[in-house]
């Protein structure tokens, strides 16, 4: 049996031809030819079955066959908000994780204690973009510019805010038990801190600003890890019971 490959082709629908990266692996590593079928999707809810009608040395061209819309999984949106870690590394394996379970947001925090104040996130894009072709989400999340903290905390947002924080002075609530208090269909936002936590006039600032004191329970997480729990436990939530 064949596998499916997919591809991620951000306007399959009004394109005829594979972006370049995606053409390379095509032609260069599935070696795919004229006639040959493939699955593009579109990062916006769409999958798309496609036959393969030129297969050049740079070049992949298609015809769609099939508009297949999908549904999300869960239901309303999971935003995650961190303080990015000093290496790299661990914040692009806690994006590439919770891509895999599922997640809608992702914008990148400028703390009092931040160890990284500059990101550069094209290769967060590439991925994310890797790791939704591998889980078969038909959503890829939103990569938003870094921010400073109080930027971040001062605008609108809607539905159930939250923040996450190890201060034993200002009163927490449970994150898992509060995110089974909200409707499934309400968006939730999700703030961790970093390495060093938040300091506490952040926090008080947040607190009055709307945001709920949550604990991720009773270990304590290093900052990608907290991310990962944060969308780990929205997920079990909001997700759709088939």
């Amino acid at each position: 049996m064949k596998e499916t490959r997919f591809f991620y082709v951000p306007d399959a629908v009004h394109q005829v031809e594979l972006p370049v990266e995606e053409a390379m692996h095509a032609l260069r590593v599935l070696r795919l030819k004229s006639g040959d079928e493939m699955f593009l999707m579109d990062g916006k809810g769409s999958f798309y079955r496609a036959e393969v009608t030129l297969a050049a040395t740079k070049r992949c061209l298609y015809q769609i066959k099939e508009v297949l819309p999908q549904e999300k999984t869960w239901r309303g949106r999971i935003h995650l908000a961190i303080a990015p870690t000093k290496m790299m590394d661990r914040i692009e394996w806690m994006v590439e994780k919770a891509t895999e379970i599922g997640f809608d947001d992702i914008s990148f925090l400028n703390c009092k204690f931040s160890e990284r104040k500059v990101m550069r996130t094209v290769r967060l894009e590439k991925i994310i973009v890797s790791a939704v072709k591998q889980s078969r989400k038909s959503w890829k999340p939103v990569i938003h510019p870094m921010s400073s903290f109080k930027d971040f905390i001062a605008r609108p947002c809607p539905g159930r805010k939250f923040i996450a924080h190890c201060y034993d002075e200002i009163s927490r609530k449970d994150l898992f038990s509060e995110l089974q208090q909200v409707p499934v269909d309400e968006d939730v936002t999700i703030v961790v801190g970093p390495e060093g936590d938040f300091s506490i006039d952040e926090v008080q600032w947040a607190v009055n600003q709307g945001y709920e004191s949550i604990t991720l329970g009773s270990s304590r997480l290093r900052t990608e890890t907290a991310g990962l729990a944060a969308v780990m436990m929205a997920q079990l939530v909001k997700r759709i019971q088939e």
